[in-house]
């Protein structure tokens, strides 16, 4: 499914940055992946800008961050049938509410809501905006991953709230666990590789040469935390910070 026309409950289906400079964010991103930027204005205010890769196809999008306090992060947002059920749910299985279901126009509906462990993410009940144009694609979305303080009771939650099956594998030694819709994995989950990080997901964009990649990223003002990095026959990987401190990983997937 690299060219999606709708999204399955449980499937990841969009991605957008909050960031404190979407002018700064926009050059940065245009320039690492090759994306186009498609400014909208918002009807109460403020600019929603959607991000299109080179075949103009939805990538993603960014806006400017309203809550004060909130660093600049991507953020993910999952399909459900109902963004109303989806959130009583979460509720009753101990999520946090971040923003109760709400319109987004005549795009979609959606909630907030914050995991047991911490980590936010977001539900999508889609009306006009089905979300990713193209995933799977070289410079666009191809993996989530849950970093959490307590992969037990994260899986628990999940599994319960979308239905994902939770497959355990390990990879150097390194205990993951697979995030599956169907006998589809969709995105992983593992605790954080080091003491200190906050439960959160994470957003991996594919890159054809990762190294080629990071030196670019890293050219425009990136930071690099982690990698580049290899999981032994399956790929390589690279966690960056952008310039106004939010972090994205890119994956290269293992040369056959």
């Amino acid at each position: 499914m690299t060219h999606p026309t709708s999204f399955a409950p449980g499937n990841f289906c969009w991605t957008e940055l909050s960031t404190s400079d979407p002018v700064a964010a926009k050059t940065f991103y245009t320039s690492l992946f090759g994306w186009t930027a498609n400014d909208m204005p918002i009807p109460d205010g403020g600019t929603y800008t959607m991000l299109m890769n080179a075949d103009g196809k939805a990538v993603g999008a960014l806006f400017k961050a309203q809550q004060p306090g909130v660093p600049p992060h991507w953020g993910l947002y999952v399909a459900v049938a109902s963004a109303d059920d989806a959130q009583k749910k979460a509720e009753s299985i101990g999520a946090k509410i971040m923003a109760p279901a709400f319109d987004v126009m005549d795009v979609g509906r959606m909630a907030v809501i914050q995991d047991p462990t911490g980590a936010v993410i977001s539900v999508w009940q889609a009306k006009v905006h089905q979300g990713f144009g193209v995933v799977q694609e070289p410079n666009t979305f191809c993996w989530a991953e849950l970093l959490t303080s307590n992969t037990d009771v994260a899986g628990k939650f999940y599994k319960d709230l979308f239905g994902w099956g939770l497959k355990p594998s390990s990879h150097d030694g390194m205990q993951y666990t697979e995030l599956q819709v169907g006998t589809q994995s969709v995105g992983g989950m593992m605790p954080p590789p080091m003491a200190g990080i906050p439960s959160h997901w994470a957003a991996y964009f594919f890159a054809t040469d990762l190294d080629a990649s990071v030196t670019k990223a890293k050219s425009l003002g990136a930071k690099v935390t982690v990698g580049p990095q290899a999981i032994p026959n399956v790929g390589r990987f690279a966690v960056l910070q952008d310039p106004q401190g939010a972090h994205f990983s890119l994956y290269e997937a293992v040369k056959k």
